[in-house]
């Protein structure tokens, strides 16, 4: 099983180490997105710089293009990428099954490529096999992500993950067993709780969850903390989670208020494209909120867009010339606002990680929401 030490615990709040093959992971921590097998405009040499602890690629994505048979003879995912730290897969479920043209049966989805047009099966075997083959530290189960509020389509979605992993499972240990015999490090596997903003299929899904043998867990189906709902289903599902076991935060980060009120609520782990997303087009965090880096008024400030940003963006370049990389389209400027964006949140975890240690998540998460949100009711 995987090994995840808690150091100090307050409430579902808590700061540990999950300890894997590639090293350890100090939480509450920031994911790079490495979509694609590379976090979009960084290069891993500069996410090691940011402090980045770990990187998520996505299944779906690796199976279309280079495919997971390619990254097992490079040596895996770390060696593939010249990532020698952890590395997370998720399943690509929410991909695949948000297809136009994708047909969900009971045993599986069959899609196709939007690279060629090829007819591709998948099932909750056919996700482990080519996650094991890719080789990621930890791996989420083939489940059936959604985003409605019909409350019908959710509870079939619910079902469906909870008759699908039992599979995940059994093959996990499958191949587990082979791995062992062949000397390959141990990868670990994460069940995905579903049941949307219904409180009923929630608590239903987090307790089906929490009587598996499985290394920890992915809350999914969320996407944002910007209602009381969401917050209140973070909750409930971690009250429910056994505490001893990690928990990951699936796809939210595209508000930094998802890294407090996530960390607040138990998780220990989030991933987000959000960040360089943004930066792309031109959106840059600070401590006072985002910005638009395009906008007229920085044309002329020739200062660093976060004076007390410890990025290799503000260290070296003033607002000024990321405007102008902007206005005349170099790539440059969304490599500069990308460092800075993923440093913002793997800071903002840093420093969540330490209030926890000391006492103080209460003032700084009101500090944060005040400057950035202006709110004053935290």
């Amino acid at each position: 099983m995987l090994k995840f030490d808690i150091e100090k615990q307050s409430g579902l709040m808590r700061a540990g180490t999950i300890h894997t093959p590639h090293g350890d992971i100090k939480t509450p921590a920031f994911v790079g997105a490495a979509t694609r097998a590379s976090v979009k405009a960084i290069t891993n040499t500069e996410m090691r710089d940011l402090g980045s602890q770990a990187i998520l690629a996505n299944t779906y994505h690796l199976i279309l293009a280079p495919g997971p048979e390619l990254i097992e003879q490079a040596g895996g995912l770390a060696e593939f990428t010249a990532w020698h730290g952890p590395t997370f897969t998720d399943s690509g479920g929410f991909q695949m099954l948000s297809l136009k043209d994708a047909k969900i049966d009971h045993d599986g989805v069959t899609f196709k490529s939007h690279i060629n047009g090829d007819k591709i099966r998948m099932t909750a075997e056919i996700s482990m096999q080519a996650q094991w083959q890719i080789g990621a530290d930890i791996h989420m189960a083939f489940d059936q992500a959604i985003d409605t509020k019909d409350k019908t389509e959710v509870e079939k979605a619910m079902r469906r993950t909870h008759d699908w992993l039992p599979r995940n499972i059994k093959e996990h240990e499958r191949l587990a067993a082979l791995a062992k015999k062949s000397g390959k490090p141990e990868q670990y596997l994460f069940a995905v709780v579903q049941g949307g903003l219904f409180e009923d299929l929630r608590r239903e899904s987090a307790e089906f969850m929490a009587t598996q043998p499985v290394d920890g867990y992915g809350i999914g189906s969320l996407y944002t903390t910007e209602t009381p709902e969401t917050a209140n289903m973070i909750k409930l599902t971690n009250e429910i989670l056994p505490q001893d076991k990690p928990k990951h935060l699936l796809g939210m980060g595209s508000e930094p208020r998802d890294l407090f009120i996530g960390a607040m609520y138990g998780c220990d782990t989030f991933d987000c494209v959000a960040p360089t997303r943004q930066a792309r087009n031109g959106a840059l965090y600070t401590p006072h909120g985002r910005i638009n880096i395009k906008n007229a008024k920085y044309r002329t400030q020739f200062s660093p867009v976060d004076p007390d940003c410890d990025c290799y963006c503000c260290k070296n370049y003033n607002a000024a010339y990321l405007h102008h990389l902007y206005k005349v389209d170099e790539i440059t400027g969304k490599t500069l606002a990308s460092i800075h964006n993923e440093r913002f949140v793997v800071r903002i975890c840093e420093q969540i990680r330490q209030s926890i240690l000391d006492d103080s998540f209460d003032d700084l998460m009101k500090e944060f929401m005040v400057k950035y949100y202006h709110e004053q009711n935290v």
